[in-house]
């Protein structure tokens, strides 16, 4: 009985020094560039608002076998794109993920994607004290030539 309190105590004590954040992010303007016979791969583009510090670790489709988070920069005036591990989503700062920057890249296409089409992706985010969660997203497949389309809010909401 004795050892029952006193660990008891104990438990109580960390929980009472621990805080958990959980995050709201919104995920808006999503869309996904259109493709023509044969093509594979294209990017899918959103903009990301948290109202926690968070990470955006991976997505998933079922239009393509593989799903990426891809960075595009600069380097000696040659344009690279890469993989990363995580994207960061400060609090209550926008991240945009936009042609030229920031995207997520579908690749492995099942078949083409035609303008109008609804594409499902799931994101899974995580704070900093590791609680995951994720968002469903239907993204609008937009004209292949047209690089930034029309603002439009699909206003998906995430909470724990």
């Amino acid at each position: 009985m004795k050892i029952w309190k006193s660990t008891g105590i104990c438990v109580m004590a960390l929980f009472a020094g621990t805080s958990m954040a959980f995050a709201d992010v919104v995920v808006s303007e999503a869309w996904v560039r259109g493709t023509v016979k044969g093509q594979t791969e294209t990017g899918a583009f959103m903009t990301l608002k948290s109202s926690e510090p968070t990470q955006l670790l991976h997505v998933t489709s079922p239009v393509a076998k593989m799903v990426q988070i891809h960075e595009m920069s600069m380097t000696a005036g040659m344009m690279k794109m890469r993989p990363i591990k995580a994207l960061k989503v400060p609090a209550n700062s926008p991240v945009k993920l936009q042609p030229g920057s920031y995207h997520v890249m579908l690749m492995g296409l099942s078949k083409p994607l035609s303008k109008g089409e609804l594409v499902p992706l799931q994101l899974t985010f995580a704070t900093k004290d590791g609680i995951k969660s994720t968002v469903d997203v239907t993204a609008e497949v937009h004209d292949l030539a047209q690089a930034n389309p029309p603002m439009k809010m699909d206003g998906m909401n995430m909470s724990q």
